[in-house]
């Protein structure tokens, strides 16, 4: 997800691939604990228990850690690894199962979502990543329905790529409002997840016209 110039080249060692991933972790902890901006590289060397030799040993600044975080992040979300669903030739079945997977992904993932936002309204480089990472989303949504169409499972008539970026933008949207800023429901209480995953799922297979059994 990260621009190029955001990233150095990964350690060849064994030991530096550790020593890395050991600096990314302590330093998630630390945005996700102090924010980016109060964020300091000291607070992420001593929860990392290391030298700040060691820290710039891999990472240039803070600019460049924290997009290392997001990087890890963006993975997870990327590929969450679905749960079993009932049945494979249900349309139907596998949206709402792919839906849960990133949407339990985007709430483990909440903070630092929120942070990405705030971060891309200051940082040219981050508004670029944070672009990027959502047309990665796009690109992967609009394949996917492009293989429906061909199957006869949803409207010909739609364009996918268009009908991914509505799509996509309303999941990301419901996403923030439910796990970041934690709006409330209509009764004043927080929205269930179940209930998001419910109409992320139900909005999705209403746009496209999707076959299946919605039982």
């Amino acid at each position: 997800m990260a621009a190029t110039e955001l990233l150095r080249d990964l350690p060849v060692t064994a030991r530096g691939v550790r020593t890395r991933a050991s600096l990314v972790a302590a330093a998630r902890t630390v945005f996700e604990r102090a924010g980016y901006l109060d964020a300091r590289l000291t607070d992420i060397t001593k929860e990392a228990n290391c030298s700040t030799g060691t820290f710039y040993t891999y990472f240039d600044n803070k600019e460049q850690i924290f997009a290392a975080v997001l990087d890890v992040a963006q993975e997870d979300m990327l590929h969450p690894g679905m749960g079993r669903v009932r049945d494979v030739d249900n349309p139907y079945a596998v949206l709402e199962s792919s839906n849960r997977a990133y949407l339990t992904a985007f709430r483990r993932n909440a903070k630092l979502m929120g942070l990405l936002e705030q971060v891309s309204h200051i940082d040219p480089a981050f508004a670029k990543l944070r672009r990027d990472r959502a047309e990665t989303f796009i690109s992967r949504n609009a394949r996917a329905i492009e293989r429906l169409q061909a199957a006869g499972k949803a409207d010909s008539s739609l364009d996918p790529l268009l009908a991914s970026r509505a799509l996509s933008a309303m999941v990301s949207r419901l996403a923030y409002s439910s796990f970041v800023s934690e709006e409330p429901g209509a009764d004043g209480n927080p929205v269930p997840f179940e209930d998001v995953v419910k109409t992320a799922t139900q909005v999705w297979a209403n746009a496209l016209g999707l076959e299946g059994d919605r039982g």
